[in-house]
C-alpha cells in the first residue's frame, strides 16, 4: 500500500474516532440527564408511597376509633349519650371514607411519577448503550491507526454504528432495544 493511501485511510481514521468521541460525550451527557431524572422521580414516588402510608395509618386508627364507639353503643348507654356516639361514628366513618379517596389520589399519582420513570430510564438506558458502543468502536479504531489494522477500524466502525442507532432512540425511543 502507498503512503498517500495510507495515510488517506488514516484521515478517515481520524475523523470518524472524532465523530465517535462527540457522540460519545453528547450521550454521556443525556444518559446523565436522564439518570438524575431518573433519581428525582424515584424520590418523589418514595414520598408518595410514605405518605399513602400515613393515610392508612391514619385510616387504621379512625377504624378502631369507630370500632370503640361501636362497642360503647352495644352498651345500651343513655340517650344523650348513643346520639353523641352515633355522631362520632359518622363522623368516622366520613374520615375513613374520606381517607378511601385520598389514598386512592396518592398511589394513582405514585404510579403516575413509576410510569414516566420507565420511560426516562428507556431514553437514559439507550444513552447507556450507545456510550458503550462509542467507546468499544473509539478503542478499536485508535489499535487499528496504532498497527496500520484497517479491519480493526471496520469493525470500530460497524460498532460505531450500533451506538448511533441507540444514541438516535435515546432521543425518540422509536425502539426498545436494550439487552
Amino acid at each position: 500500500m502507498s503512503d498517500t493511501a495510507q495515510e488517506k485511510w488514516i484521515k478517515w481514521v481520524g475523523l470518524t474516532t472524532t465523530i465517535l468521541a462527540v457522540c460519545a460525550a453528547i450521550g454521556s451527557l443525556k444518559g446523565g440527564g436522564y439518570s438524575t431524572k431518573v433519581g428525582l422521580l424515584t424520590t418523589q414516588e418514595s414520598n408518595k408511597w410514605s405518605y399513602f402510608q400515613s393515610k392508612s395509618i391514619k385510616q387504621s386508627l379512625m377504624e378502631t376509633k369507630r370500632d370503640m364507639f361501636e362497642l360503647e353503643l352495644l352498651k345500651d348507654p343513655a340517650p344523650l349519650v348513643k346520639a353523641e356516639l352515633e355522631k362520632k361514628i359518622q363522623a368516622a366513618d366520613g374520615n375513613i371514607g374520606r381517607y378511601d379517596k385520598e389514598k386512592a389520589d396518592i398511589k394513582a399519582e405514585a404510579e403516575k411519577l413509576n410510569v414516566e420513570q420507565s420511560a426516562l430510564k428507556l431514553h437514559g438506558g439507550n444513552f447507556g448503550m450507545a456510550v458503550m458502543f462509542f467507546q468499544i468502536a473509539i478503542m478499536l479504531s485508535a489499535i487499528g491507526s496504532l498497527l496500520k489494522k484497517r479491519y480493526a477500524w471496520v469493525i470500530g466502525v460497524v460498532l460505531g454504528v450500533i451506538g448511533l442507532v441507540y444514541f438516535v432512540n435515546g432521543f425518540f425511543t422509536f425502539f426498545n432495544l436494550m439487552l
